[in-house]
C-alpha cells in the first residue's frame, strides 16, 4: 500500500496525464493532470469500468489487440487538444492491463499558429519592401543596418557585399561608404531628417530618415527612404516640360472653347452643312473676300461671324451694315464717312465711315444685292485701292479690312439684267460660300429645334419639351423662313403655351402628311417579352437615326440618358451622327 501511495504521488507530479486499466477494464490509475485534462475526478472513476466513465478512451481496444498506438491526436470537448500514446501492460508474457499517457498540446499549437503568423507577416513585410521603387533601409536604435531592399542596391550602386547590412552606420560613415549617416541624426534629434547623401559609388541620393519610437519614447528603429537625385532631376525636367505642354494645350483648348461658345448658333448635323463648316474653317485662315449666298434666314450672318472668330482678325472689330436698310443718300456717308462741313447737317469735326471704324477687323456688307448702282462703282474702287475718300475730303484714308458680302439674291441673274456690276461681283466672289435652305438639310432641323428650345427654356425659366410628333412635323415643313423661322416658332411655342409637352396640335401650320414614323407588322405569334424587345430595338434605331445624340434621344423618348445608353448596349446599336450633347 505504501508503494501504491508513493506511485500515486509520483504520477500526480508528472506533467502528462496518465490513465490505466486492469485486465477487467477497471480504472486503476488516474493522475491529477488526467483529471484536469479529461474533466473527471479520480475518486469517481477509480475501480469503475472504463467503458462506463470514459467510453472514448480507446484503452479496451489495446487490451484486445495487444498493440501499442502512438501519437494519436484528439480535440476534447473542453477545447483542449491532446496527443496520446497507448500501450498494453504485459506481465510474465500476459496482457494484464493498458495504460494511456497524453499530453496537452493546445499551448504548443497556439505557439505554432503564432509562429506561422509571424513568418507570414515577415514574408509580407519582405514582399512590401521589395515592391517599393524607392530604396528602403531599416536601422536599429543602436545604429546597426538591419535590412535593405533591392531598390536600395539599385539606387546606391552598392552590391550585397558592400551595402553594409549587419554593420553599424557609424562605420559606414567613417570608412566613406556614405558621406553622412542620416540615421545618426534621427537617433540624436528624435525627428524626421532629410539630407543629400553621397555614396562611394559616386551616386548622389536624397535620403529621408524617420524614427520609430517605443513606449518610453526611445528610438528603436529608423526607416530610411532613398531616391536617386539623377532620377529626381530628370523627373523634375519632365514635369516642367509636361506643365509647359499642358499650359499650351490649355490655352489652345481655351481658345477653341471660346470660339465654340461664341458661335454656338452654328448647329448642324447634315453633310451639306458639314461641308460648309469645313469650307468656313479653311477660308478663315486667309484674308480673301468672301461672298455668302443663301435664302433669307439660313444663317449668313452667323457664318460671317464664324469666319471672323476663326480668323487672325479675331481681336479686331466685327461690324456689319445692311446695304438695303439705309437710304441711298445716307449710305455713302455711312460707308466712307465725311469731313467737317461736307454737307448741310454734317456733324462738327466730321465722322469716320464704317471702313475706318472696322480697321484690322471684318466688315459684313449684308444684302449686297440691294446696293444702288452708283454706290457699286464707288465700292469697287474702295476694294481695289484699299482706301476711302471721306465725303468732302481731298486725301484718301488707307484701311486694312476684310470684306464679307452676303445676299439672298441671285447676283448672276442681276448681272444679266444689268442691275449688278459684274466687276464688283468678281471682286467680292473670291470665295463663294452657299448656305443651303433648311428644307434641303432636314437632318439639321431637330438639332436646331432642340438647341433653340434649350435656349428659350433658360431665357423664360420654363421646362418645355418637344413631343416626337412635333419633331416629325418640323422635318416635313418647308420652312420658307429657314432657321430664323424655326427659331421664332420655338420661342412662340415656349411663350404662349402652358403645357410642358409641345405636340403637333400647338403648331400654327397644318401637317400635310401623317406623323406615323414607325409601323409594326406581326407575322406570327411571339412572346410578349420578345415583342417588347423588338419594339424597343426598332424604336431606338429609328430615334438615333433622327437625333444626333443619346441625350437628345433620351429627351424625345422620355427616359433618362443612362437608360438610352444601356438599351443601346443591350441591342448592340451603334450611335451615329454628330456627337454633341
Amino acid at each position: 500500500m505504501p508503494l501504491l501511495v508513493e506511485l500515486g504521488e509520483a504520477f500526480d507530479a508528472v506533467h502528462n496525464g496518465i490513465l490505466a486499466i486492469d485486465e477487467q477494464e477497471r480504472v486503476i490509475i488516474c493522475n491529477k493532470p488526467a483529471e484536469r485534462m479529461l474533466g473527471v475526478a479520480a475518486a469517481e472513476v477509480m475501480g469503475r469500468n472504463i467503458r462506463e466513465v470514459l467510453p472514448t478512451s480507446g484503452l479496451p481496444a489495446i487490451l484486445q489487440s495487444g498493440k501499442a498506438e502512438f501519437g494519436q491526436k484528439k480535440r476534447l470537448d473542453n477545447d483542449l487538444t491532446i496527443v496520446t500514446n497507448r500501450t498494453p501492460i504485459i506481465r510474465d508474457g500476459r496482457i494484464v492491463g493498458a495504460i494511456a499517457v497524453f499530453q496537452d498540446v493546445s499551448e504548443l499549437e497556439s505557439l505554432a499558429s503564432e509562429l506561422g503568423q509571424i513568418k507570414e507577416l515577415n514574408h509580407e513585410l519582405e514582399a512590401i519592401l521589395e515592391s517599393f521603387y524607392d530604396g528602403i533601409g531599416i536601422i536599429a536604435g543602436d545604429g546597426t543596418l538591419l535590412r535593405v531592399n533591392t531598390s536600395y542596391e539599385r539606387i546606391t550602386g552598392l552590391s550585397k557585399d558592400d551595402n553594409g547590412v549587419g554593420r553599424n552606420v557609424r562605420e559606414l560613415q567613417e570608412d566613406g561608404t556614405v558621406s553622412q549617416a542620416v540615421a545618426l541624426l534621427v537617433i540624436n534629434q528624435k525627428k524626421t531628417v532629410t539630407i543629400k547623401q553621397r555614396i562611394k559609388t559616386g551616386k548622389e541620393i536624397l535620403i529621408t530618415g524617420s524614427p520609430v519610437f517605443d513606449e518610453q519614447g526611445e528610438v528603436i528603429r529608423v526607416v530610411c527612404n532613398i531616391r536617386d537625385m539623377t532620377e529626381l532631376n530628370l523627373l523634375k525636367e519632365q514635369v516642367d516640360n509636361a506643365q509647359k505642354q499642358n499650359q499650351r494645350y490649355a490655352n489652345e483648348l481655351q481658345e477653341l472653347r471660346a470660339q465654340l461658345l461664341d458661335h454656338e448658333e452654328f448647329v448642324f448635323r447634315s453633310a451639306a452643312m458639314d461641308k460648309v463648316f469645313k469650307l468656313i474653317g479653311r477660308v478663315a485662315g486667309v484674308n480673301s473676300h468672301v461672298l455668302i449666298t443663301g435664302e433669307s434666314g439660313v444663317g449668313k450672318e452667323n457664318a460671317a461671324r464664324l469666319i471672323h472668330k476663326l480668323s487672325s482678325r479675331v481681336q479686331g472689330p466685327f461690324l456689319q451694315i445692311n446695304c438695303g436698310a439705309i437710304p441711298e443718300n445716307l449710305l455713302e456717308s455711312e460707308l466712307f464717312g465725311y469731313e467737317d462741313g461736307a454737307f448741310t447737317g454734317a456733324r462738327s469735326g466730321g465722322k469716320k465711315g464704317i471702313f475706318e471704324m472696322c480697321e484690322g477687323g471684318t466688315l459684313l456688307l449684308d444684302e449686297i444685292g440691294e446696293l444702288p448702282m452708283n454706290m457699286q462703282v464707288k465700292l469697287l474702287r474702295v476694294l481695289q485701292q484699299q482706301e476711302v475718300f471721306r465725303i468732302g475730303a481731298a486725301k484718301p484714308v488707307k484701311f486694312n479690312v476684310r470684306v464679307i458680302a452676303a445676299t439672298n439674291r441671285n447676283l448672276e441673274e442681276m448681272i444679266a439684267k444689268q442691275t449688278f456690276r459684274a466687276d464688283l461681283f468678281y471682286r467680292l466672289n473670291v470665295v463663294p460660300v452657299n448656305i443651303p435652305p433648311l428644307r434641303e438639310r432636314t437632318e439639321d432641323i431637330v438639332p436646331l429645334a432642340l438647341h433653340f428650345l434649350e435656349r428659350f427654356n433658360q431665357k423664360y425659366s420654363s421646362n418645355k419639351r418637344l413631343d416626337s410628333e412635333i419633331l416629325l412635323a418640323f422635318e416635313r415643313h418647308s420652312w420658307p423662313g429657314n432657321v430664323r423661322e424655326l427659331e421664332n416658332l420655338i420661342e412662340r411655342l415656349v411663350v404662349v403655351n402652358e403645357e410642358n409637352i409641345l405636340t403637333a396640335k400647338h403648331l400654327p401650320f397644318q401637317v400635310s402628311q401623317p406623323l406615323d414614323s414607325l409601323s409594326i407588322q406581326v407575322n406570327e405569334p411571339i412572346s410578349l417579352e420578345r415583342a417588347i424587345e423588338m419594339l424597343e430595338r426598332e424604336l431606338l434605331r429609328k430615334t438615333m437615326q433622327s437625333y444626333p445624340t443619346t441625350r437628345q434621344a433620351a429627351r424625345i423618348l422620355g427616359v433618362s440618358h443612362p437608360t438610352v445608353i444601356r438599351k443601346m448596349q443591350k441591342y448592340k446599336l451603334a450611335q451615329t451622327g454628330r456627337q454633341s450633347s
